[in-house]
């Protein structure tokens, strides 16, 4: 996107997260102090970062003008975690927060969790809480999605060939194997689809990791049968030609602030079935969305099942498109990302 600006870029492996959030300003700040006292025009960090204190253990960084990219918020996650970390890492994203000069979310959604959690956070804070902290977070925040990447790549399915309805229904799910995304339900929506004898086959595509919830491993035992493509896609090719080839991709995540995943598979043509709740309700029409009822599982895992099989009547009988992503190409999104940096560093130049 800005090949021609010059990059320096750091970055930790991905593990142990609740340490990389808390520990990344003690290793940068020693380990790679020459590195980071060079002069720049600008620094970016995402909200994994906690800017604030790599500020202050670095003052050359505290001159330049920064912006804080949050793909995530630590204010609306699911997963069940220990109260004294879940404190920490809320206010470590506080403080980076007011410690940026900018800050960019990628979903409308992602920013009114955020600024609503910093909100409830504050509020409980037994005194000595200045006011206006939030009106000054809303007012130098912005959504900017991240950019779709979109290639040209044949379509090729490891399951029957041929078209709708002689052949089954292609059924994709993608994400990382993980309790946030909706193992469980996924599990509840293609027990439905067995009951109403819907004619598919199933690619469920993601990251496996060490700790992998038990309904990942029933679904790759209990639904065999129909399953083509289970476990991570090792070949960039390989992966983009089963997103082409797949006729539906459903989302059944708890956590999703900006769904890449599904939005890349809904540019290659899949038609989206995804809750109507975080992002995707600003992303997608509300005929790609099923219901959501958090208390109710098995009333959405319906919700869902039923708006499988009504876009699966459409496709086999060639009247359904996939909903228009191009505004979230590289492209569009481009000159948004150069105007809000050079508003940065046009800041600082005292332009």
């Amino acid at each position: 996107m800005f090949s021609h600006w010059q990059w320096q870029i750091l970055s930790l492996p991905p593990r142990h997260f609740s340490w990389r959030v808390r520990g990344n300003p003690l290793y940068w700040a020693i380990a790679e102090r020459d590195v980071l006292e060079v002069h720049y025009d600008l620094l970016i960090a995402t909200s994994m970062v906690d800017l604030a204190t790599l500020r202050g253990l670095v003052p050359a960084l505290a001159r330049l003008p920064s912006l804080l990219y949050f793909h995530e918020n630590q204010f609306d996650y699911p997963s069940p975690r220990q109260q004294h970390g879940l404190l920490e890492a809320q206010m470590v994203s506080l403080y980076s927060a007011l410690a940026a000069d900018s800050l960019l979310f990628n979903s409308a959604y992602n920013r009114d969790t955020f600024l609503a959690g910093s909100q409830a956070l504050l509020d409980k804070l037994p005194d000595r809480v200045p006011s206006g902290v939030v009106a000054l977070l809303r007012e130098k925040s912005a959504v900017l999605p991240v950019p779709l990447e979109l290639h040209e790549q044949a379509a090729r399915w490891p399951g029957q060939s041929g078209e709708l309805p002689a052949r089954p229904l292609r059924l994709l799910w993608v994400g990382r194997f993980e309790h946030d995304k909706g193992g469980d339900l996924l599990v509840s929506i293609l027990s439905l689809l067995e009951k109403d004898d819907t004619h598919y086959e199933l690619a469920v595509v993601g990251q496996q990791f060490r700790s992998m919830p038990e309904a990942y491993r029933q679904i790759a035992h209990q639904f065999d049968h129909r399953i083509v493509q289970f476990g991570y896609v090792e070949s960039a090719e390989d992966y983009r030609a089963l997103l082409r080839a797949a006729d539906i991709v459903l989302s059944t995540a708890r956590h999703e602030f900006q769904g890449l995943a599904v939005m890349e598979a809904v540019a290659s043509g899949c038609l989206p079935v995804v809750p109507s709740r975080q992002a995707y309700p600003e992303i997608y029409p509300s005929t790609y969305c099923y219901s959501s009822h958090p208390d109710d599982p098995e009333r959405e895992a319906r919700a869902a099942a039923d708006l499988i099989r009504e876009l699966a009547t459409l496709l086999a009988s060639g009247s359904a498109q996939p909903p228009d992503l191009t505004r979230f190409s590289r492209q569009q999104l481009a000159p948004r990302y150069k105007d809000a940096l050079m508003a940065l560093v046009g800041a600082q130049d005292g332009n």
